[in-house]
């Protein structure tokens, strides 16, 4: 299979499993990737500018990887063939930073904001110490005695990182989408579903996800929402300014 994949996807695929197979072999000796390689919010204390690159080649779990790479070779691999090499690494990379951006838009100012919430009562410098430090221990004992759910939140979104090329793959949909509306997908194998409709609900979806925020959804519907944003912006740039050679 890779011997036919074009040589940007091809190589994409390969950081991918090679990252989450360091993953799962680091994991067992202690070594925590996810949080160092992970994106997290720009002004968290564990933030890194390398993340803003080595996130999207981080994955949390096998079927998370497994859905990711599908849908990354079945779109990417053809649209690599019809744009070329340069053209679709400049997109992919494109997308997965729109991403990043728009997963930051809101997050950003919802840490300052907590911050600035939590100064008046809490040492800030100490708990961001512990949070280097990845003291969990500590944090736990301090989240028991304070009981304040606005520390819990600031501790939370500064050790939680986003992970996965899912936001790039959104870019990737919203592209297909555009120049392939009509082609068919098969919806659980068996289902026939045009693409146009497809990702149109796919993305309205992720937007009403994000806007209702609930707890424990670990999904980042932001970053595929700022995916799929940034590749319709440029596929729809690219086919007018190149209308003669757009392929």
């Amino acid at each position: 299979m890779l011997n036919n994949l074009p040589q940007v996807t091809k190589n994409i695929l390969i950081l991918n499993i090679v990252f989450f197979l360091a993953t799962l072999i680091l994991e067992s000796q202690g070594i925590d990737l996810i949080g160092s390689f992970g994106a997290h919010y720009v002004n968290s204390v564990l933030f890194k500018p390398f993340q803003i690159v080595t996130h999207f080649f981080m994955h949390g779990n096998i079927l998370h990887i497994f859905f990711n790479m599908w849908m990354f070779i079945m779109l990417g691999a053809y649209l690599e063939q019809i744009w070329g090499p340069k053209r679709y690494f400049i997109f992919y990379l494109a997308s997965a930073i729109g991403a990043f951006a728009l997963y930051n838009a809101i997050g950003v100012f919802h840490l300052v904001n907590l911050r600035n919430e939590l100064s008046s009562a809490f040492p800030m410098q100490d708990i961001d110490n512990l949070i280097i430090n990845n003291n969990i221990d500590a944090l736990n004992e301090l989240l028991y005695r304070s009981n304040s759910s606005a520390l819990n939140e600031y501790i939370t979104l500064n050790l939680t990182p986003m992970v996965g090329a899912s936001g790039a793959i959104s870019g990737l949909m919203a592209a297909f989408a555009i120049l392939f509306p009509n082609t068919e997908f098969r919806l659980y194998f068996a289902i026939p579903v045009k693409a146009k409709y497809l990702v149109t609900a796919y993305f309205l979806f992720d937007l009403y996800m994000a806007w209702q925020n609930q707890a424990g959804d670990n999904t980042a519907h932001l970053a595929h929402v700022g995916g799929a944003i940034v590749g319709a912006v440029i596929v729809l740039v690219w086919r007018k300014r190149d209308r003669s050679n757009f392929w």
